[in-house]
């Protein structure tokens, strides 16, 4: 039992950390300006924080004891922040379509349920017909019935094509019969399917008539509306603990020959006729929408907003932070003065906001794409595709290593829950996997690239983000001095000519095997390392260009432009640095010019460290978003982590392990002491 009455830790009152607060004297820009931008503008910080505000204040919504929760605990109270939710939005006016959506799971931590049922409902809306929404979403929303999306399966996942789960049209009955008929056919992992949802959208294979006609969408009730239990032929349950989201009830689902109507068929791209002839409009890929969908939303919510949130925490960490010696003699420096510390964080502060403008580009991408799809126009939706997946693999793969960078940067207090960088880590690294595997997703791009680069050589029109592949850049590098590198058109133009050379090259390969006899899926295997490089390639040229087309079209004042300038060229050449062999590799860069690029990269670090603790802040993260000890705003790390051990209900008993174990052994033959 902890007995520190002698000293009750109290946050009343605490002054901010004076290693902290100096960090924040003598700003080289105006924090608050640069928190718009990544707002999307100044109605968005306002609208941002209204809400971060009130659902801070409601003691519902709490999160104070998050860490010493147990697994049921966790799941009841996201349903109960859920429904609480619901109430609260109608009693502030908040729209459920739109940014408070987003700013409210931001201030949650994504401790709420249900988040599934929204892929349901925006399922039903993009891929059903106008008869099928008006039936369908309007008992969603008000949680008449509560749904999911079941797609992946225990033997199959972003290979949608070898999904098992069958769903076979019976013209006597006008009826789909519903079949898991193997157990990897077993639909596995759709959140709110273990104990919550009563219908779901199950992915199944089409069958009517004899003939197989691929991928489609069912609407299947799961549970009873009177008592919830499982309806007959239905076997579903919880998964069990998981590395991270355990307030979410992932859960699988076996169907035995279920019957459902055939209105149940998701139809507006797609139908089967009452004689059972089947009627298609628009492209195939239409049903993988939903997964576009998720893979453009999830970029901010789910990916990105761990990796600032860590790059918050392990920043201010490092300004309070003292230890060992840089000069002899001298007081213990912050970690963030040694170089290595840096050259650990500040990149990934810089990919943070590289990342922001990225999601947002994909956004306004997608939005305008889908207009399209719903006039019958499917032209664009090919390059939708290759760009979402490109970007989901490679922004998890880079948030996911960001956030465990910046743990190991906390050195040992950052493996506490109370640095609040474990949670975020185990959270942010499903995304690896969830909606498309990285390097599945990579290969697809490259099937992309592959088509575009054929095109290319034929001087067929191509795709506004591929365009490039038909002007390819064909001198090196002209960069002189350090200093050249700190050019956009620089850096630009050599992630274009590695984007371009790597596509090349295994274009190459790839045709000289198909040529030599070698038959296509072993041509393709054979060349599968080189396609995944050439989609990471793509994929981080874009990232790079995007940036500096935000930089171009921003009108804010000249230290705003200039700090966001050092970060994209930090950015750029961060990925230089560490890919150093790429660019070296078609002698687009020299070995003389790789050291330049190093040395303006080195000094960029210096540069920005100054800086470094502005431009988290400027993420806007409250105390109570970022739940983490080491990342206060005030800076007082060790009295944080002391009031919060103090906070675990284990201290406050005296443990029965005592009675059961100890106390045999130390009652049992007592030492006179």
């Amino acid at each position: 039992m902890c007995t520190m009455a002698w000293w009750k830790v109290s946050a009343a009152g605490k002054d901010i950390n004076p290693d902290l607060a100096s960090e924040r004297e003598n700003p080289s820009f105006n924090v608050e300006t640069l928190t718009n931008i990544v707002d999307g503008g100044v109605e968005g910080t306002r609208c941002r924080r209204t809400v971060v505000s009130t659902i801070n204040k409601d003691p519902v919504f709490s999160r104070e004891y998050l860490y010493f929760k147990t697994q049921s605990e966790r799941y009841e109270g996201a349903i109960r922040n859920t429904f609480h939710l619901k109430r609260k939005m109608k009693e502030m006016g908040w729209e459920e379509d739109g940014p408070v959506i987003e700013y409210i799971y931001r201030a949650l931590g994504g401790e709420l349920a249900l988040n599934i049922h929204n892929v349901f409902m925006k399922t039903i809306s993009a891929l059903g017909t106008d008869e099928q929404a008006a039936k369908w979403l309007p008992l969603a929303s008000n949680c008449n019935i509560l749904g999911t999306y079941a797609q992946t399966e225990l033997g199959h996942g972003t290979y949608l094509r070898g999904l098992e789960t069958t769903a076979t049209f019976d013209p006597k009955t006008q009826e789909f019969i519903i079949d898991t008929p193997q157990i990897t056919a077993t639909k596995w992992w759709p959140g709110d399917l273990g104990k919550t949802c009563t219908h779901a959208v199950v992915l199944a294979q089409l069958y009517s008539n004899g003939k197989k006609y691929g991928m489609h969408p069912f609407i299947v009730q799961i549970r009873s509306l009177e008592d919830h239990t499982p309806l007959p032929g239905i076997f579903v349950g919880d998964i069990g603990p998981k590395m991270s989201f355990e307030h979410i009830d992932n859960g699988f689902v076996m169907m035995r020959n279920i019957r459902i109507p055939k209105e149940n068929m998701l139809s507006r791209y797609s139908q089967v006729l009452p004689d059972g002839s089947y009627v298609k409009s628009g492209s195939d890929k239409i049903n993988y929408f939903t997964m576009i969908n998720v893979r453009v939303s999830m970029m901010s919510r789910e990916v990105l907003e761990p990796l600032m949130k860590a790059c918050t925490i392990a920043v201010r960490y490092s300004a309070v932070r003292r230890q060992s010696e840089l000069k002899p003699g001298d007081r213990e420096p912050k970690i963030l003065d040694y170089q290595t510390q840096q050259q650990k964080l500040l990149p990934l502060v810089a990919t943070c906001y590289s990342i922001r403008f990225m999601a947002k580009y994909l956004e306004n991408f997608y939005n305008n794409v889908y207009s399209e799809i719903r006039e019958e126009n499917f032209d664009s939706l090919p390059e939708l595709h290759a760009l979402a997946a490109g970007v989901k693999a490679y922004v998890t793969e880079i948030c996911s290593n960001g956030v465990e960078i910046c743990r190991k940067a906390c050195g040992g207090h950052g493996y506490s829950l109370y640095s609040g960088i474990p949670s975020l880590y185990t959270k942010v690294a499903a995304s690896c996997t969830y909606e498309g595997e990285n390097t599945v997703l990579h290969l697809q791009v490259a099937r992309f690239l592959m088509k575009c680069f054929a095109g290319a050589q034929s001087g067929r029109p191509l795709p506004a983000s591929i365009g490039y592949l038909s002007s390819p850049a064909t001198s090196g590098c002209q960069a002189r001095t350090p200093g050249d590198f700190l050019n956009p058109e620089v850096y630009l133009k050599a992630y274009q000519y590695r984007a371009y050379s790597l596509i090349s090259s295994a274009a190459n390969k790839l045709q000289k095997l198909l040529q030599s006899g070698a038959e296509q899926y072993l041509a393709w295997n054979s060349t599968s390392v080189e396609l995944v490089k050439a989609s990471i390639a793509h994929t981080h040229f874009l990232t790079v260009k995007i940036f500096i087309d935000v930089l171009n079209s921003l009108s804010n004042p000249p230290e705003i432009k200039a700090v966001l300038k050092r970060l994209c060229d930090l950015y750029a050449l961060h990925g230089i640095f560490t890919s150093a062999g790429d660019f070296l590799q078609h002698g687009h860069l020299s070995g003389k010019q790789l050291d330049l690029a190093t040395t303006a990269y080195l000094g960029l670090l210096a540069e920005l460290r100054k800086d470094a603790v502005l431009l988290v802040d400027a993420f806007d993260y409250t105390d109570e978003e970022l739940l983490s000890a080491l990342g206060t705003y005030d800076g007082n790390v060790y009295h944080n982590l002391l009031e919060w051990a103090q906070k675990n209900p284990d201290n406050k008993k005296v443990s029965p392990v005592f009675e059961t174990y100890l106390k045999p052994y130390l009652h049992g033959n007592q030492s006179k002491l």
